[in-house]
């Protein structure tokens, strides 16, 4: 637990720019006075702009989407704190001739500098180590424009929850304090064409994310949220047990036919080709999937997989599929122990037998993983008999394959945080060989340059995005560099 502060006082800004420190696009603001380094406060958003100029004309163009959908939000009566900071450095600037560098760096125009320069002899900027409050609080509006006011009440605070991690701030402050060049420019054009698309199409939201992760404009680990769509998976176990389902009164055929659904709506979501044709009941097949080849599967609700379940399996299945049944998967799945009896005969119709968790298990990883589960693999883990165990086999595979990509995307990542300056300033990206040797050192079993750019061109595709490549004259002139992580939690 970091120490406790105690706020008294808040800084007056144009929420705008609150906003701005808040989302991490800036760690710099340019208070009325100067601020003593060390000192703390809440940061107020104003709703009363102090600015020289129209917003337009105040901002740069990548900063005007949050103009633009921030500000119809703007209460006139109250305001909400939603973070405080510290004040790591205040400069006093004067110099016209680095206004360019320092807009390229910030949210602000050249002329907007140059217009509080024609107000005042200095630019003040303060650089501001930001965090968020536990709960955002509300405080009416004060309508005037000072440089600190006071909080109606104490606010106590810690430095849990900071909007940027320590090595991405201190690599922001030493950009601003020599006025090097933005890394990106072409990205932060990107993302600003991105975060004004955010409103009419929401599924831009994870990629804006991901780019502004890569500016530096949020720390470097982002939480993934749960998808409240994905509900439906935490119930495909539940749903099998038929004891579950007769607690809340209903009846047998019901609780088989729930499970049917869900078990259709799995195969589905792990990319199988379900035939709508086929739908269960009396003499019905359960489930027949055409793609990526065929499967028949029987669903058996209830504590038990009955003995008959296979000789059922095989009498419907031929009635339905004629001679193409021999050719097909087959596939029963039920949340119960097989039997013996129920074991043998499988082996001898060469039908596979799997508990409903394993099939979750299964689900949950295509969930979390998209393109994780290739049918086509998982085909050769379905052997005859009962295999959750060769299901088990399967996801660890899978997910030792998405470690190590995991831990290449981690490597090209610590390669572009080194600490030495002349390093980071030629090699923002890395030849397969550079990213092989640092791989070795901690990874085994150990790679080739070959098996290593591989992985790379595989991570580094417009369908997966975690990487980037600068294509050499050969393969092992490639470069590669950093785009986004790829968590595996």
């Amino acid at each position: 637990m970091s120490e406790l502060v105690v706020l008294q006082t808040s800084l007056f800004l144009p929420a705008l720019e609150v906003e701005a420190l808040i989302q991490g696009q800036i760690i710099v603001a340019m208070p009325r006075k100067f601020i003593h380094p060390g000192q703390r406060f809440a940061l107020y958003p104003a709703n009363v702009s102090i600015n020289l100029l129209p917003n337009q004309q105040q901002y740069r163009s990548n900063f005007l989407p949050v103009v633009q959908n921030f500000i119809g939000n703007l209460s006139t009566e109250t305001a909400l704190i939603k973070a405080w900071a510290k004040c790591e450095l205040c400069q006093m600037l004067n110099s016209p001739e680095s206004l360019e560098a320092l807009s390229r760096l910030t949210i602000w125009t050249t002329e907007a500098f140059q217009q509080t320069l024609v107000q005042k002899p200095y630019i003040f900027l303060a650089f501001l180590r930001v965090y968020l409050l536990p709960e955002p609080q509300e405080i009416t509006v004060e309508h005037q424009s000072g440089h600190f006011l006071p909080l109606p009440n104490s606010l106590i605070v810690s430095e849990d929850k900071p909007v940027l991690n320590d090595r991405t701030f201190a690599q922001r402050k030493r950009q601003l304090e020599k006025l090097e060049p933005p890394l990106h420019p072409e990205l932060e054009e990107l993302q600003s064409a991105i975060a004004s698309l955010i409103i009419s199409q929401p599924a831009a939201k994870q990629l804006d994310n991901d780019i502004k992760a890569f500016l530096g404009w949020s720390s470097d680990k982002l939480i993934k949220q749960p998808d409240a769509n994905l509900a439906w998976i935490n119930n495909i176990a539940k749903l099998g047990d038929r004891s579950i389902e007769q607690d809340e009164g209903k009846s047998n055929y019901q609780a088989g036919t729930d499970f049917e659904i869900i078990a259709r709506r799995s195969l589905d979501f792990l990319g199988f080709k379900v035939e709508e044709n086929y739908k269960g009941g009396a003499g019905g097949l359960d489930l027949f999937c055409s793609q990526p080849y065929p499967l028949v599967c029987e669903c058996k609700a209830g504590k038990s997989i009955p003995d008959r379940a296979v000789e059922e399996l095989d009498r419907i299945g031929k009635r339905h599929l004629k001679e193409n049944y021999v050719q097909a998967v087959r596939l029963i799945i039920g949340p119960g122990k097989p039997t013996k009896n129920l074991k043998e005969s499988a082996e001898i119709s060469k039908i596979s037998i799997i508990n409903v968790m394993s099939l979750q298990k299964l689900v949950e990883l295509r969930s979390k993983h998209p393109g994780a589960i290739n049918l086509v693999e998982l085909k050769q883990y379905l052997e005859p008999g009962q295999i959750d165990y060769k299901i088990d086999e399967y996801i660890d595979k899978a997910e030792r394959e998405i470690r190590l990509r995991s831990h290449i995307i981690t490597v090209v990542k610590e390669l572009s945080e080194q600490d030495n300056e002349s390093f980071k300033a030629t090699h923002q990206s890395f030849t397969v060989t550079e990213i092989r040797v640092h791989y070795n050192v901690t990874q085994n079993p150990r790679l080739t340059d070959e098996a290593v750019h591989d992985f790379l061109i595989e991570l580094s595709s417009p369908l997966t995005g975690y990487l980037g490549r600068t294509k050499g004259s050969n393969w092992n002139s490639d470069r590669f560099y950093f785009l986004r992580d790829l968590p595996i939690n």
